[in-house]
């Protein structure tokens, strides 16, 4: 991902002590983090993560042709979701340039990977999460906390208007159930980017990337499988792959600091404040595709996976120095602050005579 960030890290020299106190503390850090080398890429770790990937696909490839007309295919459609999930976020980590030391080969693995296996447009992908890099949590710039089914700021939720404010007023409840449709929106997103969106780079190899993918997958679903099962499959891939995606990115911001839209803060207090890690060790990594280290992806999002967990103590010692909160709790907690968030946000789309929200906002 082309988010300026990685190359501040590389680039900076040691800070001069008269820097506001903010900026040297990310000045420092990154200084130490380039002379500890990790910024260097994980060539051997990320083959092998490819390799498991092409290992998984083919088991289920054979425990599709196997199983035929049987509903223990909607087990096969599941693992198909998870190796779904799985291979998106390798095309997260490639599209933030973390696999390839060159930017056209981490580019063309995005976009093999997001188009060609996943069915998200890379070039839609690329354009909606370097703006949420650069402006975590900023009502008015982060497009992930702009959505009409769901409200992340009760400003929106107020706004809102027939179903959508049916949703909204349970929509903490209703998280899961509106999860398992995350995976058809990603898909229409996709297609109506590279389809009628403006300036997208190598529209038709998006295009091309796209068709192969669903045919791949629908024809072999469609000819083999009858046609109420095929629906079925469908409908659990769909459903396994949204909620996971959903389980994936959701803890990492929501019910943090939300900043008002001309907020003035410091690039290295936004990143920590408007994150939260997930604990969990290696598996957890594994799980959410480093992304439990959300903090320092977003400090240095140019990181290989495996170094992410390397830096994490020096950032919490630097956070310690300059006294910027740093959040860390367990999985199923942070789903728990998530529900209980939405929900209070969704108050403001209830009966105007009920209690209005207050929620945690920064104005700089």
């Amino acid at each position: 991902m082309p988010v300026p960030t990685q190359r501040v890290a590389e680039d900076i020299e040691p800070p001069a002590p008269d820097f506001p106190v903010h900026v040297r503390a990310y000045a420092e850090l990154a200084h130490i983090v380039r002379e500890e080398g990790l910024l260097k890429r994980a060539g051997w770790f990320y083959l092998l993560v490819g390799i498991g990937q092409v290992v998984l696909l083919a088991g289920i490839v054979a425990g599709f042709l196997m199983l035929g007309d049987s509903w223990f295919q909607l087990l096969i459609a599941g693992a198909l979701g998870v190796f779904m999930t799985q291979v998106a976020l390798l095309a997260h980590e490639a599209a933030h340039r973390q696999i390839f030391a060159g930017k056209r080969a981490n580019t063309v693995l995005a976009r093999i990977t997001g188009n060609g296996v996943v069915g998200i447009s890379y070039s839609w992908w690329n354009s909606k999460h370097t703006r949420h890099h650069s402006n975590p949590n900023q009502v008015g710039l982060d497009p992930d906390i702009s959505s009409k089914v769901v409200a992340f700021v009760p400003e929106d939720a107020a706004r809102s208007r027939g179903l959508f404010r049916v949703i909204i007023r349970h929509q903490g409840w209703l998280l899961l159930p509106l999860l398992t449709l995350e995976g058809v929106n990603l898909h229409a997103q996709s297609v109506r980017h590279v389809a009628w969106g403006r300036g997208v780079e190598r529209r038709w190899t998006e295009i091309a990337l796209l068709v192969a993918r669903f045919a791949l997958l629908l024809i072999p679903v469609f000819v083999m499988l009858p046609l109420g099962l095929a629906f079925a499959f469908l409908g659990v891939q769909l459903a396994v792959f949204g909620v996971y995606m959903g389980a994936v990115f959701a803890p990492n911001h929501k019910g943090m600091v939300v900043f008002e839209r001309d907020s003035a803060i410091d690039f290295f207090s936004r990143q920590v404040r408007g994150s939260r890690n997930i604990r969990g060790g290696w598996w957890m990594t594994g799980l959410m595709g480093g992304l439990n280290y959300q903090i320092e992806h977003h400090l240095f999002p140019g990181m290989a996976r495996p170094n992410l967990s390397k830096v994490r103590p020096l950032v919490i010692e630097h956070c310690r120095r300059f006294d910027v909160p740093y959040t860390e709790v367990g999985l199923l907690r942070s789903y728990a602050i998530v529900v209980a968030y939405l929900n209070r946000v969704g108050i403001s789309a209830r009966d105007p005579w009920e209690c209005p929200l207050m929620v945690d906002r920064f104005r700089g």
